[in-house]
């Protein structure tokens, strides 16, 4: 076997950096509940795993919750229930996103802008029937498995992706879409097909 030369290494080093996805422009996630813990980059924040019981007759199964602490003064606030896996991630020091897997067949993204303060920004098929255009609605209700996944926020643009397959789309669909927080306008464009993410 021969000797590749530096400039070979070099082509082989691009050819790479074009095919292999890089998640660096995507908030870092972790999944809940097993993460347990996650801080906040500036560390004054943490996000914790609640296990919540059900009071006899209720529902069967583990409920758990998201709280979010800030760490210098103890104070803690409820960010939401759960039930199954919570995707996790911080944008900036105190921005969070969330994606809630409800079931095996759909999930929904969540935004907190203040981690201490305010309400959420939540997005789910539902929701999105609401705000997108007519075209796109028969993805949204006509599939039975539909994912709206928490991506990134990136300064007025909270970025998250929909996908999903079933009746209307039988090899699926895939798209990347924005929620302006200014206006709260949401656009979207079709990415790589997908049966599965």
């Amino acid at each position: 076997m021969g000797k590749l030369s530096s400039g070979k290494y070099l082509v082989i080093l691009c050819l790479l950096c074009l095919v292999v996805p890089t998640p660096s422009r995507a908030a870092p996630f972790a999944m809940f509940p097993k993460a347990g813990r996650l801080a906040s980059p500036d560390g004054r924040f943490e996000v914790r795993d609640v296990e919540q019981s059900a009071a006899t007759g209720e529902f069967v199964g583990t409920f758990r919750a998201l709280w979010v602490t800030e760490m210098v003064t103890g104070r803690s606030r409820k960010l939401c229930d759960y039930l199954g896996l919570a995707a996790v991630g911080w944008s900036n020091n105190d921005s969070i996103l969330i994606t809630q897997y409800v079931g095996k067949k759909a999930s929904r993204a969540l935004l907190f802008l203040e981690a201490g303060n305010g309400e959420a920004v939540m997005l789910d098929s539902g929701t999105l029937i609401q705000l997108l255009a007519l075209e796109r609605r028969p993805s949204l209700r006509e599939n039975d498995h539909l994912f709206v996944e928490a991506v990134r926020l990136e300064g007025e643009s909270f970025q998250f992706r929909v996908w999903g397959y079933g009746k209307h789309d039988p090899n699926g669909f895939r798209w990347n879409c924005e929620y302006w927080l200014s206006d709260g306008r949401v656009a979207c464009e079709a990415g790589t097909k997908t049966n599965g993410n």
